[in-house]
């Protein structure tokens, strides 16, 4: 059993998974929009949800993280409520899925030795999902 993370977007949730795929080099996604679910015959489905993201995942160093559009006129919240945490034993991958993260996002901490992490970061990407990323030797 494992705790998953499921993120919402407000209509750009293709772009940030496409964004993840490549940051973190995985399968590509299997992307479910609202317009491939079963439809109800008493509520028509607006034309502008048919092609959002309903649900999609991506296993994510080993983590399943699950990704939706918000439905249009859902209230949406930039998701400053999530923070990811990323916990490596290999310096140069963290390294690597740091410089991607941060292209067109925030650094709230550079990548930097603390008494906890000989290298540790934080930013928020250019989705508003902020991330902290914690190189931790295994024995």
């Amino acid at each position: 059993m494992a705790v998953e993370v499921y993120l919402v977007f407000n209509g750009n949730c293709r772009e940030a998974v496409s964004f993840y795929e490549k940051v973190f080099n995985t399968d590509k996604a299997e992307i479910m929009t609202f317009g491939d679910s079963p439809q109800n015959p008493n509520y028509k489905l607006p034309e502008e949800a048919m092609d959002l993201v309903m649900h999609t995942r991506l296993s994510i160093l080993g983590s399943n993280v699950m990704f939706s559009d918000t439905f249009p006129g859902s209230p949406f919240t930039v998701g400053n409520n999530v923070t990811l945490a990323i916990v490596l034993d290999d310096e140069a991958q963290l390294r690597s899925a740091y410089e991607g993260l941060k292209e067109g996002g925030k650094v709230n901490m550079e990548l930097q030795e603390t008494f906890w992490s000989k290298c540790y970061g934080s930013l928020t990407d250019k989705f508003g999902i902020e991330w902290q990323l914690s190189y931790e030797e295994r024995n």
